[in-house]
């Protein structure tokens, strides 16, 4: 158990030391998603509490897991200092319901006094409680629950529960006071609840506390106050960090075409940044939503299927899917540009969670053009703010660019680059913004492994070049290629590579002096 003493007030909302509810014992079942921790660190074993807020993630306070809890709660990401384990869906720690399983990673959110620790392995038979977005308010009733001691128990087995109520609201942290109950030591991380018509919502979980009335305080000792360290507003936090290991989990491999855009909302400079669609060799269309932070090692926090592989014996038109490429055609969210393997292309004006809207054929099927297209890549190669240009190669060698998509189509095109032996080997091709010029950059990656940037691409030419990588080099591995705003989301200047492996890798910030620092996404 955490054995510091407390040193708070709930008027002042200061730092202190972490504590158990001593109050009610819950009903069989009632609040299964409570976990008990035992923790065991350079050689002292702890106690705290948590709550499932998915399967395979607990939310807990992060001093359970530091080295001297009263003094600092900042702990490292990854695994624990030590044996963890959680028991989950078991409010009577005498019976055999629910499971215990290690805690094998650790993810502190900076700065407050809160962790995601991952579960070793998926938790079946217990709902998650979902984490509430309303903003705390004072004055409000919330339940509090804990494994911790009560005022008659050192180490009780079963779940208990109190009321408290909101003091005083801070922008990380809130102060509550129990109605005769307090929090005690075990307590620590455990869940502060709104529950609102039928609706059970986690906000806060146990830092700190008083002990007033707890087994092993000081008689003199009658403060019931404690301070909670807010979740209310980082349910978006949470998403990310439980999603890692799905995105993690995708057979990476089997990514055959990925294209970069606002497709869930979001825009330049906002929080939301790019978000990422990616067509697989089953036939089968997923969306990857943006993060809402600026960690490059995480980028995505959420996914949804846009098309479903064929059944067998049936086919999808997914499987003719021969480029894709984000772009913007303003009036919403951003669109998709699609080439077919029967040349016909396609402009999606809008893709959202929930699919493909405003399609527009801007070539028929079975011509005697497109079929010769390679590559396409959407951008803002024009004064116009929108990413609705888009630049061509063929297979002859020849560069085309088109204006306007969503006005102009691809009735009429101007030739960049005339036929020739070179261009024809521009395996993978996309539009950046990596040069401050006023209009984008097109990143080519050549069949023998150069990397090329050709700055401020225009209707007038590509206006020389800058090489990032040379003849020869790794990327010749590099299989898919897109560009996105996917790091500070200023701009689309961070480039996404999956490379034959399977491995993904991300490179925030390429700019004129070329590639920076690799985050390997999945390995």
């Amino acid at each position: 158990m955490l054995t510091v003493a407390a040193t708070v007030a709930s008027s002042a909302l200061s730092t202190g030391s972490a504590y158990a509810v001593s109050g009610e014992a819950a009903k069989d079942g009632t609040y299964a998603f409570t976990a008990k921790l035992d923790i065991e660190r350079d050689g002292v074993k702890r106690s705290c509490s948590g709550a499932l807020v998915d399967k395979q993630w607990v939310l807990s306070a992060a001093r359970c897991f530091a080295a001297d809890p009263g003094k600092d709660f900042r702990i490292d990401e990854g695994a624990p200092k030590g044996k963890a384990t959680a028991t989950i869906g078991r409010t009577d720690l005498s019976g055999t319901a629910g499971s215990v399983t290690d805690i094998a990673e650790l993810v502190p959110y900076a700065g407050r006094d809160l962790v995601m620790a991952r579960l070793a392995k998926p938790v079946t038979g217990v709902t998650p409680v979902a984490v509430g977005t309303n903003p705390l308010a004072t004055g409000e009733q919330l339940t509090v629950a804990g494994f911790g001691r009560t005022e008659t128990e050192w180490v009780p087995d079963t779940l208990h529960t109190a009321e408290f109520t909101v003091d005083a609201v801070q922008n990380t942290s809130i102060g509550i006071t129990g109605k005769d109950a307090a929090v005690c030591k075990g307590d620590t991380g455990g869940p502060a609840l709104r529950e609102r018509g039928g609706r059970v919502e986690l906000i806060a979980v146990n830092s700190t506390s008083w002990q007033g009335g707890c087994l092993g305080t000081a008689p003199a000792e009658v403060r019931t106050g404690a301070v909670d360290t807010r979740v209310d507003d980082l349910a978006a936090w949470v998403q990310q960090v439980r999603y890692r290991p799905v995105f993690a989990a995708a057979p990476w491999a089997k990514a055959t075409h990925v294209a970069s855009g606002y497709f869930t909302g979001g825009s330049a400079g906002g929080t939301r940044h790019m978000d990422m669609i990616v067509r697989w060799n089953d036939a089968e269309v997923t969306l990857y939503r943006g993060s809402d932070d600026k960690d490059p090692r995480h980028p995505f926090s959420a996914e949804y299927q846009l098309a479903e592989p064929p059944k067998p014996g049936k086919t999808s038109i997914w499987q003719h899917a021969k480029q894709i490429t984000g772009a913007s055609f303003g009036g919403g969210s951003d669109g998709l540009i699609v080439r077919w393997g029967d040349g016909e292309l396609t402009q999606y004006t809008h893709v959202d969670a929930k699919g493909f809207h405003g399609e527009k054929q801007l070539a028929k099927a079975k011509n005697t053009v497109w079929p010769h297209a390679q590559q396409i890549a959407a951008g803002r190669y024009t004064a116009n703010a929108q990413r609705d240009d888009m630049i061509v190669t063929w297979d002859d060698g020849r560069v085309t660019f088109y204006n306007d998509l969503g006005t102009n189509g691809v009735r009429t095109g101007k030739t960049l680059v005339q036929k020739n032996t070179t261009w024809s080997h521009a395996d993978q091709i996309s539009a950046g913004e990596f040069t401050a010029k006023k209009t984008a950059d097109l990143l080519v990656r050549w069949s023998d492994g150069e990397a090329t940037v050709y700055p401020g691409v225009d209707a007038a030419g590509t206006h020389g070049e800058i090489q990032i990588r040379p003849r020869k080099s790794f990327w010749s591995n590099a299989t898919v290629v897109t560009t996105g705003a996917f790091v500070a989301n200023e701009r689309p200047n961070d480039v996404l590579v999956r490379w034959a492996s399977g491995a993904l890798s991300l490179y925030p910030g390429l700019d004129a002096a070329g590639l920076h620092s690799e985050v390997k996404l999945v390995n």
